[in-house]
């Protein structure tokens, strides 16, 4: 994407003209410094403590997901040539001035909420100030799938996971009742044999069902359906697939700790589990986007 000053007058993004010179790189450099200088402290902070934990590993994936379908989106609009630039300086620094007031608000009083969310109207107003408000749509997507890598504050997490623990227990108790193992439950923790299991917040679904919805829009996105249908009923059913993800989640772990021992359930294996639930919710989010292909062939075919 040819970079464009702020004060030009409307312009089109020709294709294949990605050329820069020092006067355009100046204010990228300045804003690059700028969001290095806010939110590097903030992102290391984040690896040290809550994006090292499993309830928030997903927030560096969807942070570098964002990033690179940015990159992505805007090397297709330089490469396409069809958006008109129209810089809007005002809006763009309204946009920015926001984010910075939402930063100082979540990082005077430690709220990561405000600290990590200002990312999304900084980045934006200095697209908008840049390039305008047509670019900025085209490039809507990175922005709302970066609303995924915003830690929740512990309290709304606490709500809605402990319906979805007990879920997911139950589950998993009936299950593996029905093929012969010693189990039972009392709440969210599940004896198997000699062992006992609780269903952390990392394993009852609310995180991974963000993640996950992350990334069956994403992988809608790029697939890039045309039909409604078919992206609306994949999303709806990506809740259904996390809470069957992390169901086979627990599964896996009981039966890796209750014939390997605890050590190897809460060992590297306890890692792997989380690489099956994600293979489990991918396979599901193919297999389920094949079926609803051949449904909205044949509802076309006999519409037609």
């Amino acid at each position: 994407m040819r970079m464009s000053d702020p004060s030009q007058s409307e312009s089109v993004v020709k294709s294949g003209n990605l050329s820069l010179n020092l006067n355009d790189l100046i204010p990228w450099l300045v804003l690059l410094l700028g969001l290095s200088a806010l939110y590097v402290p903030t992102f290391k902070e984040l690896f040290d403590t809550l994006w090292s934990t499993d309830q928030n590993a997903h927030g560096p994936i969807v942070l570098a997901v964002s990033m690179w379908f940015l990159w992505f989106k805007s090397r297709e609009i330089g490469e396409k040539g069809d958006v008109v630039v129209k810089p809007a300086p005002l809006a763009g620094w309204a946009l920015l001035l926001l984010g910075l007031l939402f930063y100082v608000v979540g990082r005077s009083q430690d709220f990561y909420l405000f600290e990590v969310g200002s990312l999304l109207p900084v980045i934006a107003g200095g697209i908008v100030i840049f390039f305008g408000v047509s670019v900025l749509k085209r490039l809507w997507f990175a922005f709302f799938f970066m609303f995924f890598m915003i830690p929740l504050p512990g309290a709304v997490i606490d709500t809605l996971t402990q319906p979805m623990k007990i879920a997911v227990s139950w589950g998993a108790e009936h299950i593996l009742y029905e093929f012969g193992y010693p189990v039972a439950r009392n709440g969210v923790v599940l004896m198997v044999g000699q062992y006992q299991l609780l269903v952390a917040d990392a394993c009852a679904g609310l995180n991974s069902l963000f993640t996950l919805e992350a990334l069956g829009l994403l992988y809608m996105n790029l697939m890039r359906h045309e039909s409604p249908f078919r992206n609306i009923v994949l999303a709806i059913l990506i809740v259904p697939i996390s809470f069957t993800s992390n169901l086979v989640r627990v599964i896996t772990l009981s039966l890796i700790t209750f014939h390997m021992g605890d050590e190897a359930g809460q060992g590297f294996l306890h890692a792997f589990s989380g690489m099956v639930l994600f293979l489990t919710a991918l396979l599901l989010i193919i297999a389920l986007d094949g079926l609803l292909r051949k449904v909205s062939i044949k509802f076309r075919d006999v519409a037609v």
